[in-house]
């Protein structure tokens, strides 16, 4: 039986949908930190700061997975 080259179109196809999204969520994400999470510094709570730790915990989990940091290191 002879092995052929198996075609990912459709693998690449995907991942760089999802790659697509990913760079449009931190572009949004970008933006929004730039207007300080559309807040006023005279408006800032501890609702606020506990809403910015979650986002910052999220996205540290996900920084750790992508290199291999914090829970994820080898």
């Amino acid at each position: 039986m002879t092995r052929h080259a198996t075609d990912n179109s459709v693998a690449l196809d995907a991942f760089l949908a999802a790659k697509a999204e990913i760079d449009t969520m931190l572009e949004r994400l970008a933006a929004l930190s730039d207007d300080h999470f559309e807040t006023h510094p005279d408006e800032i709570s501890w609702g606020h700061v506990g809403t910015l730790n979650h986002y910052r915990d999220r996205l540290r989990e996900i920084s750790d997975a992508a290199f291999k940091e914090g829970e994820f290191a080898e």
